[in-house]
């Protein structure tokens, strides 16, 4: 149930991008897993203005906070018409954006397109909003999800993407591809003759690109500046009564000890470190309000966005930022982490380390992604209790890199050998004019 002839699309729109939207239009429910940079934003707009054209019913996009109003101020630069909603009643017959926090406003069997931005959101499989996606999207013809990071640490996370796009059950994946060694629910293996069968499976659904030659195409607009890590490392204070000594095993449990020792210290540091190039943008993440509060101490000025902040001063202060027009942001991963353009800003610093490899890559590609025309580079003050958490990020980030090695090998064969390819496309290699976003 697809759309086999699209009308012609948008011109800015490049070689690559056109096939994208060809393959999701033409197979109906399907997956953008392309990495930050490659025009998802773009992508979705024109997915949601071809799916409104062939069913005369509007398109739903969801996004997280702050994202709207990009993705609002995208759809205004490339003509496409678009508003943003925060409840059902407000709804446009075109494109309609909303933020998941308000979600729940919506009547989601009015729209004929429902578009998850950062659809990550889903790999929560057992929590409430992946599961009321799920149900709801099941009204909606046209399904479409997009990630960077689908399964940064688990290839069962994109079990719940198959689901919600309505390809295979969880428990139908994990059955055919999948092996329990040890009986523990939660930690499902791959099999090793089931590798590529799986990526195929996956490819069939979804279109998987690191960069534009993973589907044919050249790649030479799309190349990544220099990336730089400076590490600075603050000594933490032993605390007896906790047991967090400078050679105890650190866990997620004791990490905060750890922590909140050195909080100060690295609140200092960061002052330290953004008044030593005081003109540039700054993105200062943190993972607490403690750390939140004494980073607020050392930078009074800087404007900061935290959970306790309504919907409306979140965005307000997340799109002043984005505009320039305050040079430096306080703020967690888990708020602004996924789905912020911040091209403008080559400054990032973390005051400490999570376990967390997602939260890690996201929070990095806000700001180090295609269109980035300077070295980024990136501070991460840590404890001296910490450092053992580089080998933890460093053993998911090897893992996620072969993950996207079948993926990418995975896409090659799907572009070489499925007859869903727009031939015009691939003959005329046509080259968009370069979009805002870059």
């Amino acid at each position: 149930m697809g759309i086999d002839l699209p009308l012609p699309m948008h011109p800015d729109l490049f070689d690559f991008q056109q096939l994208t939207v060809s393959y999701c239009l033409r197979i109906g429910t399907g997956a953008l897993f392309l990495d930050t940079g490659l025009g998802k934003t773009f992508i979705e707009l024109e997915l949601a203005k071809q799916c409104i054209a062939h069913t005369n019913r509007p398109a739903l996009i969801l996004t997280p906070l702050a994202v709207a109003q990009q993705t609002k101020a995208e759809a205004d630069r490339f003509g496409y018409a678009a508003k943003i909603i925060r409840t059902q009643s407000e709804a446009g017959p075109a494109t309609n954006i909303c933020n998941y926090e308000m979600m729940h406003q919506l009547d989601f069997s009015a729209y004929s397109c429902l578009i998850l931005d950062e659809s990550s959101i889903l790999k929560n499989f057992g929590g409430k909003t992946a599961q009321s996606l799920v149900q709801a999207g099941a009204a909606v013809p046209f399904r479409f999800c997009a990630s960077a990071t689908p399964a940064p640490n688990d290839h069962i996370e994109l079990g719940m993407h198959s689901e919600f796009l309505g390809r295979m059950s969880i428990g139908e994946m994990r059955a055919r591809w999948f092996v329990n060694d040890k009986g523990n629910t939660s930690t499902w293996r791959l099999k090793g003759h089931a590798v590529a069968s799986f990526w195929d499976w996956v490819a069939s659904w979804a279109v998987l690109a690191e960069k534009p030659s993973d589907l044919g195409f050249p790649s030479s607009r799309f190349e990544l500046p220099p990336l730089r890590v400076e590490e600075h490392v603050v000594n933490h204070i032993v605390d007896a009564r906790s047991g967090v000594g400078f050679f105890s095993p650190l866990s997620a449990t004791n990490l905060h000890g750890v922590k909140r020792s050195t909080v100060e210290g690295r609140a200092a540091l960061v002052k330290e470190i953004v008044q030593q190039e005081p003109n540039e943008a700054w993105v200062i993440w943190c993972d607490t309000d403690y750390e939140a509060d004494a980073l607020h101490r050392a930078l009074p000025g800087v404007v900061e966005v935290r959970g306790s902040m309504s919907p409306h001063d979140k965005e307000k202060a997340l799109l002043a930022f984005a505009a320039g027009s305050r040079k430096q942001i306080i703020t967690k991963p888990s708020i602004a982490g996924f789905g912020l353009n911040w091209q403008h800003c080559a400054r990032v610093v973390f005051v400490g380390r999570s376990f967390s490899y997602e939260t890690w890559y996201q929070a990095v590609r806000r700001c180090w992604r295609f269109g980035q025309k300077r070295e980024v580079v990136v501070h991460l003050i840590f404890a001296d209790g910490e450092r053992h958490i580089d080998a933890i990020i460093g053993e998911k980030a090897e893992r996620h890199a072969s993950m996207k090695l079948e993926m990418r090998a995975a896409a090659s064969r799907a572009i070489r050998d499925i007859p869903l390819v727009d031939e015009v496309i691939l003959a005329n290699k046509t080259q968009g004019n370069l979009p805002a976003w870059l």
